[in-house]
């Protein structure tokens, strides 16, 4: 309906509109869920009985994000060997991960020992081609790899000879007690 596409419109100006600091993101929701249905459709010429109408109920709906607000969900996933099917299924979880929470997580992969050929532009060990293409799919996805130093180090190699979206790291198991610290649940294969 187009009504439902200006009023979309809207309810995105608003939220750029309200102070983001001083409301937590399901407050901020909130309120412009109340605008929405009551001003944004007066503002157009529609009651707002005609807005309730179209309301569903919030616990069978999706709660809406808005570009911009922050994850709520944050998962460390460890990459730290070399066999096809361990790559695999690691990097299958991450995708899942994706799929249920979409933009409400934060995904990093952190790689070091033998994970780390994964990131690299000439691996050492054997990549097979669909791990490089699901590595390079998820990164434009937002998934952050991190490259262990200490391993790239230990191997010779530099940042140069990773893949540009990798992220190098001091030491890799460092990182991800760094990022458990910042409340990141740890997982590994």
């Amino acid at each position: 309906m187009k009504i439902n596409h200006i009023l979309k419109n809207y309810f995105k100006t608003l939220a750029n509109a309200l102070p983001k600091k001083n409301l937590p993101s399901k407050s901020r929701r909130l309120a412009l869920s109340k605008l929405l249905a009551t001003g944004g459709a007066v503002a157009l010429g529609a009651s707002a009985s005609t807005a309730n109408a179209h309301k569903i109920d919030s616990a069978e709906e999706k709660e809406e994000r808005f570009p911009g607000d922050p994850p709520e969900h944050f998962i460390v996933y460890q990459l730290n060997e070399s066999e096809h099917e361990y790559h695999q299924h690691v990097l299958n979880s991450v995708g899942a991960m994706i799929g249920r929470y979409e933009d409400n997580i934060d995904i990093v992969v952190a790689c070091f020992g033998k994970g780390i050929h994964v990131l690299a532009k000439e691996p050492g060990r054997p990549v097979h081609a669909s791990i490089k293409e699901k590595v390079k799919s998820l990164a434009g996805q937002g998934v952050k790899f991190h490259a262990c130093g200490r391993t790239l180090k230990s191997m010779n190699w530099t940042d140069k000879d990773m893949l540009p979206f990798a992220k190098m790291v001091d030491v890799g198991v460092a990182d991800i007690m760094e990022l458990q610290e910042q409340n990141y649940a740890y997982f590994s294969w």
